[in-house]
C-alpha cells in the first residue's frame, strides 16, 4: 500500500475490502511521506519492518527486486500523488489498484494512460459504486432492454460536510480536497462528481457527449467548487441532468440514481442499497431486494450475504477487490478471467472521469456553455 497511514480514512477501507474475501495479504506499504509515520503505521499494520518504505520510489525498487515481492499495490494517497507511484509500480510489472479519482491533472492522466497500455500489469480503479449488487443489477436489466429506449437519465449525489470552512480548522481530509495543488481542478465534482458521472455510464452503457455545468463555490475563500448543477447529453438521444454538492445540510452521502426508458424506470439510492425499484410503464412500481426474488445474476454474483442483512459501502469496495484478484490470478495462471468479475473500473473509466472534470470546469468559465466530454 501507498499512502492509508495514520490518520488516513480511506486506507482503512481500502484493506478492510481487501481482507473480506481472503484473497490479499498486506505485507509492504510507503504508508506516509513522513518516515517516522510511516514506520509507525506499518508496525501497528504488523508489516515487518524490513517491509516498512520511508518512499514509494523506495518501495517499488525493493519490492521488484525480491522474489517475494509484492504482486499487487493499492495506492491510496491524495489525487496529486496517484500518477507517480502507479507509473513506477506498472514499469516494474506490478499490479495497482487506484483510488479514485485518476489523477489531479490531465497530463498526469494521459502519462498514466500510456502507462497502462504499456505495461503487462493490469490496473484498477476503485468506483467502488459498481461494485453494489443492485447496481450490477440495473446494469444488466438495461442492458437487456428492460427498460426500452433510454430516455432520462438523473443521477445526484449530495454530502454536507464542507458546508463551513472545515479546511481552516486543519482537518486534513478538508484540507487536501479543497487545495487545487492536491485535488486537481475540481472540488466537489472531482471528488463525488466523478462517482455520479461514473455510475451514470456504468448503469446505462452509454457515454457522455456533452454537458453544460454551473459550478459554484459557496463558502468564501474556497477555490474549488463545492457545489455543481450539471445539464448532461448521451449517445444516442437520452438527457441528462448530475448534481453534486457537499454544502446541502442534512444530506450525509445521498448518491441516487434514476434512469427512464421507453418501457419503464429504475431508481436506486446509496443510502438505500439492498433496494432496487423498477416501475414498469402501465404497472405497478416491484420492489427488488438484494438477494430477493427477481435479483439476477449480476447481482448475485456480488452478494456475500442472507437477504435482509445489511450490505453496503464496504462490500462493494470488496467487490472490486475480489474481481481484480481473479483477474490478477487469471493472468499468472495464463488463462481467461470469469466474465462476471470483468466489470471493474480501469483506465478507461479514469479517463473518462478527467474528461469530464475537464469539462465541466471549461464549461462552468464559459457562463454554462456546452462542452464535449472527450
Amino acid at each position: 500500500m501507498v499512502g492509508g497511514g495514520q490518520g488516513a480514512f480511506i486506507g482503512g477501507v481500502h484493506r478492510i475490502a481487501a481482507r473480506i474475501d481472503d484473497r490479499y495479504e498486506l505485507v509492504a506499504g510507503a504508508f506516509s511521506a513522513d518516515p517516522a509515520r510511516a514506520h509507525t503505521s506499518a508496525a501497528e499494520l504488523h508489516v515487518a519492518p524490513e517491509r516498512s518504505y520511508e518512499s514509494w520510489r523506495e518501495m517499488v525498487a525493493r519490492e521488484a527486486a525480491r522474489e517475494d515481492g509484492v504482486e499487487v499495490v493499492a495506492i491510496v494517497t491524495p489525487n496529486h500523488l496517484h500518477a507517480g507511484p502507479a507509473i513506477a509500480f506498472l514499469q516494474a510489472g506490478i499490479h495497482v489498484i487506484c483510488d479514485k479519482p485518476l489523477c489531479h491533472t490531465m497530463a498526469d492522466a494521459r502519462s498514466l494512460e500510456q502507462a497502462v497500455m504499456t505495461s503487462r500489469a493490469l490496473f484498477a480503479l476503485t468506483h467502488n459504486y459498481t461494485g453494489y449488487p443492485l447496481i450490477r443489477q440495473a446494469r444488466e436489466m438495461v442492458a437487456a432492454g428492460t427498460l426500452g429506449d433510454l430516455r432520462i437519465v438523473q443521477v445526484e449525489y449530495a454530502q454536507d460536510w464542507l458546508t463551513n470552512a472545515l479546511e481552516d480548522t486543519g482537518q486534513k481530509q478538508a484540507a487536501w480536497r479543497t487545495d487545487p495543488q492536491r485535488s486537481g481542478a475540481g472540488g466537489s465534482i472531482g471528488d463525488i462528481g466523478t462517482h455520479a458521472f461514473n455510475l451514470a455510464e456504468f448503469v446505462t452503457g452509454l457515454q457522455v457527449e456533452s454537458l453544460a455545468a454551473d459550478l459554484a463555490s459557496f463558502v468564501p475563500g474556497r477555490v474549488l467548487d463545492d457545489n455543481a448543477h450539471i445539464l448532461l447529453r448521451f449517445g444516442g438521444g437520452a438527457r441528462g441532468m448530475l448534481w453534486c454538492s457537499q454544502v446541502a445540510p442534512g444530506q450525509e452521502n445521498a448518491l441516487r440514481l434514476r434512469v427512464y426508458g421507453t418501457l419503464g424506470g429504475l431508481e436506486w439510492a446509496q443510502e438505500q442499497p439492498n433496494l432496487l425499484l423498477h416501475s414498469p410503464f402501465g404497472e405497478p412500481p416491484r420492489a427488488i431486494r438484494r438477494g430477493g426474488a427477481g435479483a439476477l445474476p449480476a447481482a448475485a454474483h456480488a452478494t456475500r450475504i442472507p437477504a435482509g442483512h445489511p450490505e453496503g459501502y464496504l462490500e462493494a469496495f470488496a467487490q472490486l477487490y475480489r474481481d481484480f484478484a481473479e483477474q490478477v490470478t487469471a493472468v499468472r495462471e495464463a488463462r481467461p478471467p470469469q466474465a462476471a468479475c470483468t466489470l471493474v473500473p480501469g483506465i478507461h473509466e479514469g479517463m473518462r472521469g478527467m474528461q469530464f472534470i475537464a469539462a465541466a470546469v471549461g464549461s462552468s468559465q464559459e457562463n454554462a456553455c456546452w462542452s464535449k466530454v472527450a
